[in-house]
């Protein structure tokens, strides 16, 4: 494959619309060079990292693993690079998580074989390689070339890019493949257990770049109109974002919710046009590290269960503490009236610590107030 072909592979990854991070060690370093030099790498490439030494792999992984160089290892890896790829791509893009660990030729003669790992992760499809090389037929520099292009034609595969491939690997060198698919409740179960972060349904036709979130996080049971407008009020405060609702399947007080409840309360945002993510954090300083810069919206009530030490084990340091790692995030909490304990009342009525001002913002009660709620629904329906 000729450094011309490669570069036209690689324009092509970066005509489409998948945003990736890439975990690569032990190999392929041409493959990087090539994906940030051809024109468009900031279409795909949200983020690099080459965690070469020992100590670097160990806290990527968070582990040691068994193996540095392993079939494993690359899944890994590349369930890391997903789950922050989500993190960092625009919502709703198609995103993709590579992992590449590599034992090539090097000074020293290796004991065991010259091989390289790949993985890729994608939203409904895990796939991983293995490819042993001949020891002693190629250099160093050019296992490099064949590992940089296996990868990136594992890249084009996973981006769903059709392009001419010319492998320069011996009949000997058989890739030793393996992939999962993964339907829309595999996916909701991988949430479920913690597995990815989060998915998004991308139902709203605003597209986001690099606005701040405005995110309404609650469980939905039902959505209604109050939901609806207490985000329309939001975007008037904040000026601009990308407006999105935000389902926790995990409940702090509550069992987990299920796959078939979670995509039911999902349709309610598709019969709408509205973005919702289905995360897995019940916790709002959870949800900041998840979602650093947004503004997230909030009732009283939650407002006054955020402030009260008696949620942090009593301990007014810790409450502190927690909350200003919110704010050092850049996120902030949008504050609506709300009834507490029957009496309706707003940001102004509670005694917020001088350290957390700039955390909350009120939403006054002349611009927004609805007392309706999902409980009350729920009892009027009988449920």
């Amino acid at each position: 494959m000729t450094d011309g072909s490669m570069r036209a592979l690689v324009g092509s990854i970066h005509s489409c619309p998948t945003q990736a991070v890439l975990y690569i060690a032990g190999g392929a370093s041409q493959a990087l060079g090539l994906l940030l030099s051809v024109p468009g790498a900031s279409n795909t490439v949200l983020e690099a990292v080459v965690p070469y030494s020992g100590m670097s792999m160990i806290q990527l992984l968070g582990k040691v693993p068994a193996q540095f160089a392993s079939a494993k290892t690359a899944e890994e890896m590349a369930l890391l690079a997903y789950n922050r790829a989500l993190k960092l791509s625009k919502p709703g893009s198609p995103v993709l998580g590579v992992g590449f660990t590599g034992s090539l030729a090097s000074t020293r003669p290796k004991l065991g074989d010259h091989r390289f790992h790949l993985s890729t992760r994608t939203s409904d499809q895990l796939w991983v390689s293995t490819v042993t090389l001949s020891k002693g037929l190629r250099t160093r520099e050019q296992e490099e070339t064949v590992s940089s292009q296996f990868l990136l034609k594992g890249i084009a595969n996973a981006c769903k890019v059709e392009a001419t491939y010319i492998s320069e690997l011996n009949e000997s060198e058989v890739p030793d493949e393996y992939e999962s698919k993964f339907d829309e409740d595999q996916e909701l179960e991988q949430v479920i257990n913690g597995q990815i972060c989060f998915k998004v349904y991308p139902f709203s036709s605003d597209i986001a770049n690099t606005k701040r979130k405005i995110i309404l996080s609650g469980s939905f049971n039902p959505l209604h109109e109050g939901h609806l407008k207490l985000l329309d009020v939001a975007i008037s405060i904040c000026g601009d974002g990308y407006l999105c609702f935000e389902l926790s399947a995990i409940n702090a007080d509550k069992p987990p919710l299920t796959v078939s409840q979670i995509k039911e309360r999902v349709k309610q945002f598709e019969r709408v046009g509205k973005t919702v993510i289905v995360s897995n954090q019940p916790y709002f300083y959870k949800k900041a590290e998840l979602f650093p810069g947004s503004a997230f919206v909030i009732g009283a009530d939650t407002a006054v269960r955020l402030i009260d030490p008696k949620y942090y084990g009593n301990d007014y340091a810790k409450m502190l503490e927690i909350l200003i790692g919110c704010k050092n995030t850049g996120c902030v909490f949008l504050v609506a009236g709300r009834n507490v304990d029957g009496v309706f009342k707003v940001l102004e009525d509670f005694d917020v610590p001088e350290e957390l001002k700039g955390l909350f913002i009120s939403i006054p009660a002349d611009t927004f107030r609805m007392d309706i709620s999902s409980t009350e629904i729920r009892r009027s329906r009988g449920m």
